[in-house]
């Protein structure tokens, strides 16, 4: 990693952005373009899905398709040599009322090769059925969700700053004292401990650090650096995800039936992504994931498909970029990533000052998948508009706006808090 990590000090990604000057994003609804949406129950050849077996055969055709041209294919299943090794245990967290685990998941054989580190923070009592439980990745670090000593700094690369990646410079950063609890704000832990649920998170960065070099970090060089067709950074992302969820199976304090994954930002986007290949999750969890996540791409309000390539390369296949200003031409759009969810749970937020990931269009995402849902006898979204701020509308599929900026804030983590609680 010291190798990667001296290679990576000052990257230099200039030609990989196109100048602000260049870039007009649409923020205005009379300036969105006619567009025609894929049905998610139509077939390619044209025939339509009638029945729940004929659904599944459709879906199949989408993951194919969101493999082939957004996300890249993805490596499946658990590696040979996968192994789990817990590097500490408290039983008293909280003032006593949880429990704290930092468990190092090794990919591969040995400890020499790539691994994430699990932060797993569970309620002290736990019923006999276990706790629902939270997937979440972080961005800065385990370290950075709550100010406790007791969580170990992260040692791989950390971005310097938001703008020095929007720049295109890397900087090696290693994690120090003064960063625990930086994103202490989007991560309420004891209101998550009090109400009952578990949290389980790691920082995405010790899967594939989040700049371009080609892919000769994280997951991709040991595994298999990507070809036009293959997985990119959200891709490797969401693989590990499921790397966790494997961790979780042998835990008999989880809930099996009851485990969310959760992410934000491009996150979200991730975790979309997780959830539509993985149906493990009983609930997925998109917060602000706009553009390659829930929002609708062929509306190119706000980022589209040209920005989010030319800013960050690396996050999807290379075969995304033939649409770059060229949305039209796409066999897929992401209200059918939300339907290859289904019948499992679907909860997607918006900001109401996010205009730059399309609440509208995330929104209409949900409403576009819903009839996916109701098909397999899920309750879909009934509104035809976009709701008010802070009134939550839907079933299996839900969906609401807030007031504030691109964030996570306590208002949506109860909204989370009670998706989770009430799936059966």
């Amino acid at each position: 990693m010291a190798r990667i990590f001296l290679s990576c000090l000052l990257l230099l990604l200039s030609a990989a952005f196109l100048p602000a000057e260049e870039y007009v994003p649409i923020y205005d609804e009379k300036e969105v373009p006619e567009y025609t949406l894929p049905d998610p129950l139509v077939f390619e050849n044209g025939e339509k899905v009638e029945t729940a077996a004929d659904w599944w055969k459709r879906r199949a055709e989408l993951l194919r398709l969101f493999s082939h041209h957004v996300y890249g294919k993805t490596l499946q299943g658990t590696p040979e040599g996968m192994h789990f090794e817990s590097t500490k245990k408290l039983d008293s967290f909280l003032g006593g009322k949880a429990t704290l685990e930092e468990i190092r998941i090794h990919f591969s054989e040995g400890s020499d090769g790539p691994f994430l580190d699990l932060l797993l923070i569970k309620p002290k009592e736990v019923p006999e059925a276990g706790v629902p439980t939270f997937v979440a990745l972080n961005f800065r670090g385990n370290h950075s969700i709550h100010p406790s000593p007791e969580i170990a700094l992260n040692q791989n690369w950390v971005s310097e700053s938001s703008s020095d990646r929007k720049a295109g410079v890397v900087v090696e950063h290693k994690a120090t004292e003064k960063a625990r609890g930086f994103r202490s704000s989007r991560w309420p832990v004891e209101m998550i401990i009090d109400s009952g649920a578990a949290l389980a998170t790691f920082y995405y960065g010790d899967v594939d650090p989040d700049f371009h070099d080609e892919f000769k970090n994280g997951v991709h060089e040991p595994f298999g650096v990507p070809g036009k067709g293959d997985w990119g950074s959200i891709g490797a992302w969401a693989w590990a995800t499921s790397r966790v969820r494997d961790f979780l199976e042998s835990d008999e304090q989880v809930d099996q039936g009851r485990v969310a994954v959760f992410g934000h930002s491009r996150l979200g986007k991730t975790a979309l992504w997780a959830g539509a290949q993985d149906d493990r999750f009983a609930l997925t969890i998109s917060n602000n994931s706009g553009c390659g996540g829930a929002a609708l791409s062929r509306r190119r309000f706000g980022e589209r498909v040209s920005r989010i390539n030319n800013s960050f390369p690396h996050w999807f296949c290379e075969n995304f970029r033939q649409y770059n200003e060229n949305e039209s031409s796409l066999p897929v759009d992401q209200h059918q990533l939300i339907a290859l969810i289904a019948p499992r749970r679907v909860y997607v937020a918006s900001a109401e000052g996010d205009e730059w990931a399309d609440p509208r269009g995330e929104f209409l995402s949900v409403k576009h998948a819903s009839p996916v849902f109701e098909l397999l006898g899920k309750a879909g979204i009934a509104a035809e508009s976009l709701p008010g701020l802070h009134e939550p509308v839907g079933g299996e599929v839900r969906y609401h706006i807030r007031a504030g900026k691109h964030d996570v804030t306590d208002y949506d983590w109860e909204q989370y808090l009670k998706a989770i609680h009430s799936l059966p």
